[in-house]
Formats: C-alpha cells, structure tokens, sequence
C-alpha cells in the first residue's frame, strides 16, 4: 500500500476507502483527450481493474492535449486502446488494465458495461454517450459525462434511480454538424484536465461508497471566459416522461442492427462499420492490396493508401476511411477494395 500512502492520508479515502478502489472495475469508454486523463488518473489511484475501449488509432493532431501518447506512438499508428493499455500498466503494474480495439454500438455497449462498477465517458460525440446512457441505465450502473472543447466543458455524474440521466437533460441529439468539435474549435489540454478532474473526484466518491458526497450538479465550466456554473439536479429532476430512465424504453439500444457509415466531423473521414464482424486476415489482405497501393500493416491495424484515399483497417472489419465526408463515396472505397 506504500505507493498510496498519501492518498490514504486524505480523510476522505483512508485505508477503507483504498481497498475498494483495489476492488473496483471501471469501464472507460474513449481514450482520446478526456479518456487518456481520466486513465492515467484511476491507474495511480488504484483502481484495481480497468477496461479501455477506443475504436480508434494515434494521429499527430491529437499529441497537444492526448497525454498518454508520444510522437513514437503517432508515427506507428497505434490503436489508443492499445498505446493506453501499455502506459498505465508501465505506471502501474498491480492493477489489471485491459485495452479492446473495437467501436460502441448496439451490439457492443452492453457487454462493454457488464460487469462495471463505474462506466466513464471520454467519448467525443452524443451519439455513443446516448449508447452508453441507454445501456448504463438499463444495467443500473452509474456513469460519469464529461465533454471538452475549446476552453469549455461540461460534466455530470448520473446514477440509475437517483439522478436525471442522460436524455432528462439533454431530450435530443444535437443535429449533425451543429455542435462544435475539437476539429473546428480546437481545444487547449486545461480544459481536459479540469473536466476529468472534476470527474475523476466524484468517481473516487463513488467507487468509495460516499455517494452522499457526490456533486449533484451539471456543472458549467469556461476557463478562456473565467466562469463556473452549476446547475442543481435533484432527484425532482428527474422526467417522468424520459423514453430511458422513465419508460424504460431503450431506443439507442433498439436500433436495427445494420452496416453503418458515419462521417467522422472535421476529419474529412468515414467510418465503416459491416453488419457483421469478422477477423480480416491482414496477410492475405496486404498480398491483394499491395498491387494496388501501398500498404502498412502491424499487429492491430492496416493502413491501405491510393492518390486519392487513404484507409485504416481494424482485425473487426470495421474501417476510417480518410479523403472524403461523403459516406455513399467511402462505402464505395470499402466495397472495392475490401468487399461487402
């Protein structure tokens, strides 16, 4: 216990509290900018097993505020899963750290979620935290929002049965292309570490059963503009009429379940998703398309590059295809040069 001897000096944690950190599993869903923060933090704090879950692979653009990775980790193409996976067991071996290489969706979320104590969201978009809203709802566990861009971001802890969830405060999806992103706005790594701060704080509280501790509150945060602002959420809050937390009807989870394109905003990018994942075998993969591009391959990933196009395939069959928004044109790319 030596090396949280000071953390088990803060009244607030104390040995007790240590040893159900020690005992706890968290789902971290992202390992981005918020999610790279909020994993370096559970590592040193003892969480005793953690899940990493990220669909994709290190770029250049995401080393000024993604603090898990290096420049070697960019030039490789490492899958952030996998580049998070090795950190945090280099920071802290006596815990369990796994990273899975893989995409949230309707078929995915819910057993990503089983099991967890706490599921964290350090996602960059609504479409997946509606997923894991759905999903952490239905299964009871509690999960912590949080979003960062620019110099603002927001966070609220959401536990099933006593607090508003997701969809009681935000009813619905921001329209595609409405909300600003990292890829528009930009964002400086502050705002990052003052979100999963603020997170990280009231995961502590919950995975040490001081739920009475908890923030209660949608907090506001804006550090360029110096101003902080917490909304109340009371367990009155809560909407009767929510389709999640009060119909219990799970409509992200309902969703058919079918091939899905998704233009990545800002990225000049699509990703594809089959309606059935099935292990690329990659040797075989880069025999065929080596005649016709160039072709880079390591254990997790292969990158595949025409004059016009260049495409990350996963070992699921999912794909990022870069050059294009347009997702009729990267299906397209994806049909001819890997099929259907």
């Amino acid at each position: 216990m030596e090396r949280y001897s000071r953390q088990i000096l803060f009244s607030g944690i104390g040995e007790a509290g240590q040893r159900r950190l020690l005992e706890s599993r968290v789902t971290l869903i992202g390992c981005g900018a918020l999610g790279g923060a909020l994993a370096e933090m559970l590592a040193r704090a003892g969480v005793g097993f953690i899940r990493l879950v990220d669909r994709d692979f290190i770029e250049w653009s995401n080393l000024n505020r993604q603090v898990l990775f290096t420049e070697a980790d960019a030039e490789a193409r490492m899958p952030k899963a996998i580049a998070a996976q090795n950190r945090l067991r280099a920071i802290n071996s006596e815990i369990e750290v796994t990273g899975l290489v893989t995409d949230v969706n309707v078929d995915t979320v819910e057993s990503l979620v089983a099991g967890a104590d706490l599921v964290l969201d350090g996602t960059d978009n609504f479409e997946t935290r509606y997923l894991v809203n759905d999903a952490c709802v239905k299964a009871g566990i509690p999960w912590i929002y949080g979003a960062a861009v620019g110099a603002y971001g927001m966070t609220m802890t959401i536990v099933p049965g006593e607090t508003p969830c997701l969809r009681c405060i935000f009813e619905e999806m921001p329209p595609v292309g409405t909300a600003q992103t990292c890829d528009t706005a930009g964002i400086i790594l502050p705002i990052i570490q003052t979100v999963t701060a603020a997170q990280v704080s009231e995961a502590l509280k919950l995975l040490t059963g001081q739920r009475e501790k908890l923030r209660g509150t949608l907090l506001h945060i804006d550090l360029w503009d110096n101003s902080y602002r917490n909304v109340k959420l009371s367990a009155g809050s809560r909407n009767p009429e929510c389709p999640c937390c009060g119909q219990r009807r799970f409509e992200f989870l309902a969703a058919a379940h079918e091939a899905l394109a998704l233009s990545l905003c800002g990225r000049n990018s699509v990703q594809i998703r089959p309606a059935k994942s099935v292990p690329l075998d990659f040797v075989e993969l880069e025999a065929r398309l080596v005649r016709v591009g160039s072709v880079r391959a390591n254990e997790h990933l292969l990158v595949f590059r025409t004059d016009d196009h260049e495409m990350t395939l996963f070992r699921d069959g999912r794909a990022i295809v870069k050059g294009t928004s347009d997702v009729q044109a990267a299906r397209g790319f994806y049909a001819k040069y890997v099929g259907s």
